[in-house]
């Protein structure tokens, strides 16, 4: 084990250190990806500079086979290990070209969902599959020969080769469609460099709205068919956002066009490809899903991202927060853009407790490359606003105008930003740098100086403070109940109001369920577990509320607590479906279930329930199914099957689920006998995982 990280840390060394002497300039990449063998074929050429002598130049690529490269258009000899293409003849100083054909058959980053297939596919358009990259940090180099590195910044251009029913998206600009009878080629290229993580791919059966910006940047957004009715509230305030973010950060959108792609079981909530942003299709979401799940904010946080990482790029892991701070605080100012003050205010009290609370054990700051993604993110973003508090918004957004234009498509330090806070104020970025950047503690003066100016904060935090005596006080709260006041306050009560009997709250409840205010009622639904039958017909209001997540909530607690009424809420619920995960209809099914007494309802209601733990759906959908049947102790050899195909998702919280399960359920000789039968006809990669589980 130590010699393998030896290893690791002198080949990082040893190719850190390659941008001193080679300079690779552009990147042309011709792909054709086979969805059935998993496998990518391209041919590829780079240009490139040798600065100074060097004796190996190294290009990442992972698990490769290459063939026919030539440098200089004369073959040469090379090595191929399991990570690198290495090239050590045959290059001169100055300008050189290197060509090779190349096969990968990627493991990670790029990911075939819903491609369950065993042999050629005869009807493309009938498929449901996607094809999506997610190279975050160093990981393109599994698919793409690149660079790891994300100091090597390349002009890239890729040419898809890919059949014709699909719709194929890359980074940069559209330059052509090229029919080839059953499949086209679609040739994308960039104009400016970027590094090589943030190189994308998208495949899927995609339609797409277009849209202007102010500054005539075109705005593709796409969506599946079956989600045309959720293209707006989706979408909702997109160009709106981009408007303001290009005004607010004062640099035009650097890259020609922008697009925004849901794709099926994404990794995260969304990745900034430079150009072309993916994100998880979770959050395409019709009205009703908008109150509870919109991508408004991972929307203007992978926006940013396009100035803040693409454009700008940090040198090394221990600067990350020049990507996710700035990108976490533009995103939080086009909220309030949208959604107001107070919005703004709430989100950054409750950012500051989180961070409050996670300083009493996180030692790490910022400006240190294992810092925890609630400093990366949520701190970095913190600290800007103290900044921008002390410098005032004209000298801070002029600062960073500036350092975006020094810096334009190069990588910076946190030292390259706070020397342009120096030219433009007489700052104290020292002291700021050891406050906020060097210091694991959170400067709490600061945050409640920042915070104090807003007055529906001040009123919240006194009654925070304050505990609540609902007879004593009992004129204040209807009055706050019945006041426009933003909805936190009139959740506090609520949540401090929650121990008490129902008899002293009752008023409280009646006022609350009276609002108009979504985020009130389901403050109801949240609080009141305990529902007395004089209160059941107000509370089943709660039903017919616009939150998927109230109705959720509500129908749960209904159908608990009154067994009489059960039947009644099955049929209310039943054309349910709720988010994107089914959360609605999986809840239906489930109650529905131990509701009937009949043995045929019971199994239809099992088979649907079993259908949607396929690997044909979103791995979310797959999991909260397969809750529900181990909720249910059905125990099937179906069920269990399902379990072991979850180990074998690309997503982490499915396969950790379905591991932590069947390791219950081995201990259990029967069930262990389920597993050992159908081991034999898994594909290979299920059967060792499931071996390793059984050999434990």
């Amino acid at each position: 084990m130590k010699l393998y990280f030896c290893f690791l840390l002198v080949s990082t060394i040893v190719f850190g250190q390659q941008t001193q002497f080679v300079d690779f300039k552009t990147a042309h990449a011709s792909l054709e990806i086979n969805p059935v063998k998993r496998n990518v074929i391209g041919q590829m050429a780079y240009t490139f500079e040798v600065k100074n002598p060097v004796d190996t130049i190294r290009i990442d690529a992972q698990k490769m086979v290459f063939s026919e490269v030539k440098i200089n258009n004369k073959v040469v000899k090379f090595k191929e290990s399991k990570k690198q293409l290495l090239l050590f003849e045959g290059f001169n100083k100055g300008e050189n070209t290197v060509t090779f054909t190349y096969e990968a058959f990627p493991t990670q980053t790029l990911y075939f969902v819903n491609w369950d297939f065993t042999k050629e596919i005869d009807s493309p358009e009938e498929v449901q599959g996607q094809i999506w990259t997610q190279g975050q940090g160093k990981y393109t180099s599994n698919w793409l020969p690149s660079f790891d590195d994300v100091n090597e910044k390349v002009v890239f251009s890729l040419n898809i080769t890919f059949q014709k029913s699909f719709e194929v998206i890359s980074n940069g600009l559209l330059l052509k469609k090229v029919n080839l009878g059953d499949h086209i080629s679609w040739q994308y290229a960039m104009q400016k460099p970027m590094s090589s993580y943030l190189i994308m791919l998208a495949i899927g059966h995609f339609q797409k709205l277009k849209q202007t910006a102010t500054s005539e940047i075109p705005l593709e957004f796409y969506y599946e068919k079956e989600d045309s009715n959720r293209v707006e509230p989706t979408y909702r305030d997109s160009r709106k956002v981009f408007d303001f973010l290009e005004q607010e950060i004062g640099v035009p959108y650097p890259w020609g066009i922008y697009r925004q792609i849901p794709v099926r079981d994404f990794l995260y909530a969304g990745m900034e490809n430079t150009t072309s942003t993916l994100f998880s299709r979770d959050f395409v979401v019709d009205s009703i899903g908008y109150h509870d799940r919109n991508y408004l904010n991972v929307n203007a946080h992978e926006l940013a991202h396009q100035w803040f990482g693409d454009m700008v790029t940090a040198q090394s892991g221990k600067d990350h927060w020049l990507q996710e701070g700035f990108a976490t605080y533009y995103a939080l100012l086009a909220e309030r853009e949208v959604f107001g003050n107070d919005y703004f205010y709430n989100k950054l009290y409750n950012t500051s407790k989180q961070i409050y609370e996670a300083s009493k054990t996180d030692t790490i700051p910022i400006l240190n490359e294992k810092a925890s993604s609630l400093s990366f993110y949520q701190k970095g973003a913190w600290a800007l606003q103290v900044l921008r508090e002390g410098l005032g918004r004209e000298k801070f957004n002029l600062a960073v105008k500036n350092y975006l234009k020094k810096y334009a498509y190069q990588n910076v330090t946190t030292d390259n930003f706070l020397a342009e806070i120096k030219l433009v104020s007489d700052f104290d970025t020292n002291s700021f740098r050891k406050r906020w950047l060097e210091s694991a503690t959170f400067p709490e003066e600061e945050v409640t100086a920042l915070l104090q100016k807003n007055d529906f904060l001040n009123h919240y935090v006194q009654l925070r403070d304050k505990p609540l005596d609902l007879v004593k006080d009992k004129e204040t709260v209807i009055k706050i109940m019945q006041s426009d006041a933003y909805f936190p306050i009139k959740e506090l009560l609520l949540y401090q109001a929650m121990p008490k009997p129902f008899e002293a709250k009752e008023f409280l409840l009646k006022l609350a369920l009276e609002s108009k205010d979504i985020n009130v009622r389901q403050a109801v639904a949240a609080t009141l577990t305990e529902i007395p039958e004089s209160f059941r017909t107000q509370y089943e209001t709660l039903l017919n509320d616009a939150s998927y997540e109230t109705q959720e909530m509500a129908l749960f607690n209904l159908w608990r607590q009154f067994s009489e009424q059960q039947q009644k809420y099955i049929v209310i619920s039943k054309n349910w479906v709720g988010f994107q995960d089914k959360n609605l209809k999986l809840l239906h099914l489930f109650l529905a279930f131990q509701t009937t007494h009949y043995p045929k309802e019971q199994a239809k209601i099992y088979l649907e329930l079993l259908s949607y733990t396929g690997t044909n759906y979103d791995s979310t959908l797959q999991q909260h199914a397969l809750e529900k049947l181990l909720n249910l102790e059905i125990y099937t050899e179906d069920v269990l099957r399902s379990l072991v195909y979850g180990m074998g998702n690309h997503r982490w919280q499915l396969v950790k689920f379905s591991k932590d399960n069947i390791r219950i359920l081995i201990k259990n000789q029967k069930y262990r006998d389920i597993f050992i039968k159908i081991r034999g006809d898994l594909p290979i990669r299920e059967k060792t995982q499931l071996q390793r589980l059984l050999d434990e």
